[in-house]
């Protein structure tokens, strides 16, 4: 082979590898600059969030955006929060080694995974079947093992799993669903978007001695809630 021709194969190669991306570098600057360079101080959060590999929990289209601060697609019209709204919603409810939390709006399984690291067992429900599955299937090859998933109606909660020490909403309804208040233990959290579109802030519920209390902790855009959701309030 001619020295030019081996010159320019060692170029292109070099290329090549030097586009792969450093998923853990982009972990550690996503969180550096997008979590603790704002309101993200808890340690335990920050650190799973440094290791749960979220291009792993993506589409392969979306992967070289996985670590960037915005959402992304994940198909069937659904998206995923920038990683800030999902620290930020995860260290608001304060989650405990030995909590039990209930995720509505499973999505890629990116929440639930970073839930995993942080408590004892996460339920999720997702009711766009095909994602729910992708998303088992995903946590399952991750090895998740605390994680159980289920497609379904997240406005009806997980009777069976209930009561929770958590709650985790990823879908905004205009109500808080009182199926999901009734499984919530007492003394239990529940973070939640609620509203319509353009409209939505996200609450910070709290359950003590059966009477509920909510705070609005932030402005958000969230999907729609589906199913039993969109039924008028009775």
């Amino acid at each position: 082979m001619p020295r030019l021709a081996l010159v320019a194969n060692w170029f292109l190669l070099g290329c090549s590898v030097a586009a792969e991306p450093d998923w853990v570098v982009a972990r550690q600057r996503m969180v550096a600059d997008q979590l603790a360079g704002r309101d993200i101080t808890n340690q335990q959060v920050l650190q799973v969030m440094r290791t749960v590999p979220r291009h792993e929990l993506v589409p392969d289209s979306q992967q070289r955006q996985s670590y960037k601060d915005r959402p992304l697609p994940i198909g069937h019209g659904q998206t995923i929060s920038q990683p800030y709204i999902v620290a930020f919603m995860t260290q608001a409810l304060n989650p405990q080694t030995n909590d039990v939390v209930l995720e509505i709006g499973t999505g890629s399984g990116y929440q639930a995974a970073v839930l995993a690291g942080l408590v004892k067992q996460v339920y999720t429900i997702e009711i766009v079947e095909p994602l729910a599955r992708r998303a088992e299937a995903d946590l399952k090859r991750l090895s998740f093992t605390n994680v159980q998933v289920r497609a379904g109606d997240g406005y009806k909660g997980w009777p069976a799993a209930a009561p929770f020490d958590a709650i985790i909403v990823t879908c905004a309804p205009d109500h808080v669903p009182k199926p999901l208040v009734d499984q919530l233990k007492d003394g239990g959290r529940m973070i939640i978007p609620v509203g319509p579109t353009g409209d939505q802030s996200l609450y910070l519920l709290r359950k003590e001695g059966g009477a509920v209390r909510q705070e609005a902790v932030l402005p958000v855009r969230f999907v729609p809630m589906t199913g039993t959701a969109e039924k008028p309030k009775p």
